[in-house]
């Protein structure tokens, strides 16, 4: 009998549990289903060596390369010892960076602003590009930075840099003068007003016409603007909304005039709210509703503010330039003229935003905080921000801190709601240089981190942390040569002719 068959006969029998089995029986059958159980081990540890010798067998005869590598030029060496600089830094820094030192950028596509400083590549920016690329989803911007930091630079750069890619550029107010030669340069034009000037602005003027609009549409959206703007120069001289009553006495007044002449001028309306044609008016009780109104607009033609809208305008808005700019320097003084100029030029500019055809455009606010602070023009203001990407725009905000808007309205107010909305419909944020005093303020507004914020007080001249959404870059904004001739606002100061 062979062993195996031995084995077998062994593992059934100790398998087998008879029912009367003795004891003696049954401890011969454990330890034979033991010995059976050791004998396996050992044959399963015998074919693992000998794996374990035929592989290191197999890997002793592989030919490999020596340690040191080959020899002779071969060996693809330098001939000295590689020395890298060392960089201390702390625990805190290098966990924040590593692995990544710098952003990627925002791509190659639009218009080059700088060095971006993290990186020390190239920093291209373009609010229409990025849109497309779904990375932002307004394309405005605030830019805020103190006076001679260089955000004024960064603005005229941005969008005569724009005008190369078939933008235009519309400033609806430069209380400074600062764009006007700009505008000049580039082929554009500047429309100066100011008392002792030949210039006239009829807030009645037809303004641009779209190419789609029928001759129904037109009447329409001209009446409409006519009676818009009329309320809007009143609220702001009033200070205050306008009643039910006077918006009645305006829109009878305004009918009038245009039946009477086919480009009405802004006495007639004033003539007519104060004496009403008799059919209108037969009880004689529209005069006294619209008398506050009447006296508040006659201000623009026979007041303090006359000279600017007492007839037909001398100038016109057109569109089809590269770039349009509303110099307000010689009124700088007077602030309710500003706006009552700004609010003017608003409804001019909106006729031609409306117009499908009429393309990308950059909208320049400069000297904000000087706008905002009547409520009419705060209110178109705000309804261009929300409506900028049906009208293919990117409105610019420019002041010198964050927090001239807490100097807008009460707290809690609606015009403080709208001043902070224009920050909310902003995504694209660029801070300059800040006073210490105003950091606060600043982080609160913007959602600064602490590296962020304890970067503003040391940023340089055309320095600027860029908050796109919610990437953060500082950019050290070049200029080209002639850029900086053109650009300049210093010539006063610094005697340059």
């Amino acid at each position: 009998m062979s062993d195996a068959d031995t084995q077998e006969r062994l593992h059934t029998a100790a398998l087998v549990e008879p029912h009367h089995e003795r004891g003696s029986d049954r401890r011969a059958r454990k330890r034979s289903a033991g010995q059976i159980e050791a004998a396996a081990r050992k044959a399963r540890s015998r074919e693992q060596r000998a794996r374990w010798l035929a592989e290191r067998a197999e890997a002793r005869s592989a030919a490999y390369l020596p340690a040191g590598g080959e020899a002779g030029s071969s060996q693809l060496r330098m001939p000295g010892r590689l020395k890298l600089p060392k960089h201390q830094d702390t625990s805190a820094v290098l966990a924040g960076h590593y692995p990544f030192l710098a952003e990627a950028g925002l791509g190659s596509a639009g218009v080059f602003v700088g060095q971006d400083l993290y990186s020390g590549g190239s920093f291209v920016y373009d609010p229409w590009v990025l849109y497309q690329h779904g990375m932002i989803t307004a394309p405005n911007i605030v830019l805020a930075g103190i006076v001679g930091s260089g955000k004024s630079s960064l603005a005229k750069s941005l969008y005569t840099r724009s005008l190369p890619f078939g933008r235009r550029v519309y400033v609806p107010g430069d209380p400074k003068g600062e764009h006007t030669p700009v505008a000049e340069a580039v082929g554009g034009k500047a429309i100066i007003l100011g008392h002792g000037l030949r210039n006239r602005l009829n807030p009645l003027d037809e303004g641009h016409r779209a190419a789609s609009a029928s001759d129904a549409e037109w009447a329409a959206q001209l009446a409409a603007r006519r009676r818009e703007l009329i309320g809007a120069l009143a609220e702001t001289v009033l200070d205050r909304i306008l009643t039910p009553l006077e918006h009645t006495a305006i829109d009878l007044a305004l009918a009038d005039a245009v039946r009477s002449a086919e480009v009405p001028i802004l006495p007639m309306v004033v003539d007519r709210i104060l004496a009403p044609n008799s059919e209108d008016d037969p009880d004689r009780r529209l005069a006294e509703d619209g008398r506050l109104v009447g006296h508040a607009l006659r201000r623009l033609v026979a007041g303090d503010l006359a000279g600017l809208f007492d007839g037909p305008s001398t100038v016109r808005f057109d569109p089809s330039l590269p770039m349009v700019s509303l110099d307000l320097s010689r009124v700088a003084e007077n602030s309710t003229l500003i706006s009552v100029l700004m609010t003017c030029s608003s409804a001019w500019m909106e006729s031609a935003l409306a117009d499908p055809a009429g393309g990308q455009r950059w909208v320049i606010y400069d000297e904000a905080w000087r706008l905002m602070a009547y409520p009419a023009l705060l209110r178109r203001m705000d309804a261009q921000w929300r409506l900028a990407r049906h009208f293919g725009i990117a409105n610019m905000l420019v002041f010198h801190k964050l927090s001239d808007l807490d100097n807008v309205g009460d707290s809690g107010s609606a015009m403080r709601a709208l001043a902070s909305s224009l920050l909310a419909n902003a995504e694209t944020r660029i801070v300059y240089r800040q006073e210490p005093d105003q950091l606060g303020s600043t982080a609160t507004a913007l959602g600064l981190s602490g590296t962020e914020q304890k970067l503003l007080p040391a940023l340089g001249l055309g320095q600027g942390l860029w908050r796109v959404k919610d990437r953060s870059f500082v950019v050290q904004h070049q200029l080209h040569p002639d850029e900086l001739a053109a650009f300049d606002t210093t010539a006063r100061m610094t005697g340059t002719p």
